[in-house]
């Protein structure tokens, strides 16, 4: 075992009343997950956070730790807080390897759900796992939605998403990749089928535009398209990112890696709203940071902003622009289907445990929430399976007559 893990597994103080598990949206059991490392039962350990949430290995790389788990350790009343993400990742990272998922026995309920984000990579496990017959439709070609196209490789390795792809296959979960519901297919073409509930985590896709003067220009990009697949795109050598948070962030550091010689990230208030990791990664890296700038003009040549203390204009030359002000929802399947309520934003309506306005149809994740992280994502899509299990169970006895 890494030396590093183990000497900070030994700092935990096994709190009585963690504050760490307290900072967790989905409560991991972290001083339980110490100490069975500690008594070397680190599969135990690696099940027992799977259980907790499939997606502990993701959430061990990409989750704000430091607002979360580790932000609130008692330790950072005395300096260093126990690096529970380094731990977990360790934990869960040998659990994943070597465990392989079970494929249950079927109930022959059937269930689909759309989208293979966090969300619904999260309530397809948790479903087969209670023995319903699980369908994924995905509209790209591989599962992972915002975790494989939005989040760049240097922070979470693809491998990981494949792993999950062949560990949902052999629960006996279908997958149907680049298949779009609300094209070919609709919801009530599921229904028609025999599925008993239908689940709707298509995320955020349709990027959120300035709605100033050149944004239509050919040098002009979107993060969330950027980010889907970098290696097409060609920036020149100068690129201005407006917007800060972690996507641009994320942005900035790949622009850098595919050959840009300078990168400016243009934040419309005195801080960034970005993690102080991803921040600090960025600026190490070599991207630059601007304050106080609103955009007011983009050109072929760069752009105008409007500096937000003194009205100020100025020019910021670059080669090519990317905009990163957060996503919204497509509407491509609630327009093609009836009693889906959705808000002012586009976002579907659903109660607190995923119920929409349409009988049998739930939904989570970004698509009710707005952009969040993926552990907030995984606390309420357990939310969500108990109460599809619950409707498709009372649906099953009243089909019965039991």
């Amino acid at each position: 075992m890494p030396f590093h893990v183990i000497e900070e597994a030994k700092r935990c103080l096994q709190c009585k009343k963690p504050l760490c598990r307290q900072g967790c949206p989905v409560n991991t059991p972290i001083p339980q997950m110490i100490q069975l490392l500690l008594d070397k039962q680190i599969t135990e350990s690696g099940q027992m956070l799977f259980e907790n949430n499939p997606m502990t290995l993701v959430c061990s790389l990409i989750c704000d730790h430091e607002r979360q788990c580790e932000g609130h350790c008692i330790l950072n009343k005395k300096g260093m807080p126990i690096h529970v993400s380094s731990i977990e990742n360790f934990i869960s990272g040998n659990y994943f390897d070597k465990t392989k998922l079970e494929h249950p026995e079927t109930n022959g309920i059937k269930t689909a759900i759309i989208g293979s984000g966090p969300a619904g990579i999260t309530i397809a496990i948790l479903l087969a796992q209670k023995g319903y017959e699980v369908t994924v439709f995905e509209s790209k070609d591989k599962i992972g939605g915002v975790l494989r196209y939005g989040i760049p490789e240097f922070r979470l390795p693809k491998k990981i998403l494949d792993q999950f792809y062949d560990k949902m296959l052999a629960m006996g979960i279908k997958i149907r990749p680049n298949t779009s519901i609300g094209n070919e297919m609709d919801i009530d073409s599921l229904f028609r089928d025999g599925y008993k509930s239908v689940f709707i985590g298509t995320g955020v896709w349709k990027a959120n535009a300035l709605g100033i003067k050149g944004e239509t220009l050919g040098n002009v990009h979107y993060a969330i398209n950027y980010l889907t697949n970098p290696d097409v795109y060609r920036l020149g050598d100068t690129v201005n990112v407006i917007g800060a948070g972690n996507a641009a962030m994320d942005v900035a550091r790949t622009v850098l890696r595919k050959g840009a010689r300078s990168v400016t990230v243009f934040a419309r208030r005195d801080r960034i709203s970005a993690s102080k990791k991803e921040f600090d990664y960025a600026s190490i890296e070599g991207v630059e940071f601007v304050y106080h700038r609103t955009p007011e003009e983009i050109t072929d040549d760069g752009v105008w902003f409007k500096d937000t203390i003194t009205g100020e204009k100025m020019f910021y030359p670059s080669d090519s622009t990317i905009i990163s002000v957060s996503q919204g929802p497509r509407n491509q399947i609630v327009s093609t289907t009836k009693g889906i309520d959705v808000n002012d934003r586009g976002l579907v309506v659903a109660d607190g445990c995923g119920r929409t306005t349409r009988k049998g149809v739930f939904a989570s994740g970004d698509v009710v929430q707005g952009a969040k992280t993926v552990v907030e994502a995984v606390h309420y899509s357990k939310l969500v399976v108990d109460a599809m299990d619950e409707y498709m169970k009372n649906t099953a006895a009243d089909e019965t007559g039991d």
